[in-house]
């Protein structure tokens, strides 16, 4: 037996340190304990989710190296991102609510007079290794350095797009506190975050920090960062509420019919935050489509077309077959069809939601042609017919 124990401490000495750490002690016997685990892993709501791709390997490696297909999945030119300055964020927002998103996942909200920052990634690379894996398609929009204090880092799970380890490390210096699902910290704790600064919390559960109530909220989605899948860490959602706001930020999730109730109990928001980008019908039950997403900001509104959506996930990283700006295009012709307002800044453009929404097509000077497919009734007899929107993007002005 001893031996046994010294070959598993070799093994874990080798485990590369992006890969953090697995659950144990009191914190996997509370995830033992929570309603949400079964038969050894975490479940998902609305029944078992395809969490690795569906349909023939050869399909999908079809599309992928396909030379088109590559081309589409990046921009052809500079992104146009926002040179974040601390003029920026640090006079307090008029309205008491701004958000800065910064590329992917990650958005700066400002929130009657407490800032959150949401899945924040920084590298360069979502990926263990800082040689390989999906590469940053622009900068990030300013220094974390530069970003001024934050009350509270909320991490939606554990996927290197999400939760990056050279973020979290520079975090760890500073004495922010971190809102995370269960199991999650175990991989905090690992990279210098002191059990003391973690908020680790299953869905349903609540946490305060300072005048915010933040709640982890059921999603459709999986986990997992080494060589094994266990499942041993929860994905959420997130509703946060102060004095007079409030804001939701989905973290990675398929469709389902929670975002109703995740709505009844803590909705209407001022503004969501939507993961719209990095679809397939590969894997159709663990990330939306721009039609998904604004069926479930609706869902989350109680049915009406209300505060401001903000499409995220996408722009960032190439982590799907999809175009590079086609979830953009996509959520503006879901999105006006339902009469939505939807916000597009460019990556480090602040807004305030209940203030001039950003609204310009700025991925259109450095993207190629993507088509309009997703049509409701009112458009279905303009799809015939040439757009001004679909000739200005195919460059013909």
């Amino acid at each position: 037996m001893a031996g046994s124990r010294s070959q598993s401490s070799g093994l874990r000495a080798l485990r590369p340190v992006a890969f953090g750490a697995d659950p144990s002690g009191e914190r996997m016997a509370r995830i033992r304990r929570s309603p949400h685990f079964k038969d050894g892993v975490f479940q998902n709501p609305g029944g078992t989710a395809r969490i690795r791709p569906s349909g023939s390997t050869r399909d999908l490696a079809k599309i992928y190296f396909d030379k088109d297909s590559r081309t589409r999945r990046a921009p052809k030119g500079t992104v146009p991102v926002h040179p974040t300055t601390l003029a920026d964020i640090s006079r307090p927002p008029a309205t008491g609510l701004r958000l800065t998103w910064m590329g992917h996942s990650s958005v700066l909200a400002e929130i009657d007079g407490h800032r959150v920052l949401f899945d924040p990634v920084w590298g360069e690379r979502c990926s263990p290794f800082p040689f390989a894996g999906p590469r940053r398609l622009h900068p990030a929009p300013l220094p974390l350095a530069a970003l001024g204090p934050v009350d509270v880092v909320v991490i939606s799970h554990d996927h290197y797009d999400h939760l990056d380890l050279p973020t979290i490390k520079a975090l760890a210096g500073t004495d922010t506190l971190f809102a995370v699902p269960l199991g999650v910290g175990a991989h905090l704790e690992r990279w210098g975050v002191s059990a003391g600064r973690l908020r680790e919390l299953d869905w349903h559960e609540t946490t305060r920090i300072g005048g915010l109530a933040l709640t982890a909220t059921p999603a459709r989605h999986f986990c997992g960062r080494g060589l094994r899948n266990t499942q041993h860490t929860l994905w959420a959602s997130w509703a946060v509420t102060g004095e007079e706001h409030r804001i939701y930020h989905s973290g990675d999730t398929g469709y389902f019919e929670g975002f109703k109730d995740i709505g009844t109990d803590h909705g209407p928001f001022d503004a969501t935050m939507i993961q719209v980008g990095a679809y397939s019908d590969f894997w159709p039950d663990i990330h939306m489509t721009p039609e998904e997403g604004v069926r479930a900001h609706l869902d989350l509104q109680g049915g009406e077309a209300a505060g401001v959506l903000l499409p995220i996930h996408w722009g960032t990283f190439n982590l799907a077959p999809h175009a590079w700006a086609e979830p953009g295009e996509w959520m503006r012709d879901v999105a006006g069809e339902a009469g939505q307002a939807v916000a597009f800044p460019r990556p480090g453009e602040p807004f305030e939601p209940a203030g001039k929404v950003p609204e310009e097509p700025w991925w259109r000077a450095v993207s190629r042609p993507i088509a309009h497919p997703w049509r409701g009734p009112r458009l279905a007899e303009a799809a015939a017919e040439p757009r001004s929107d679909d000739l200005d993007l195919a460059g013909e002005r």
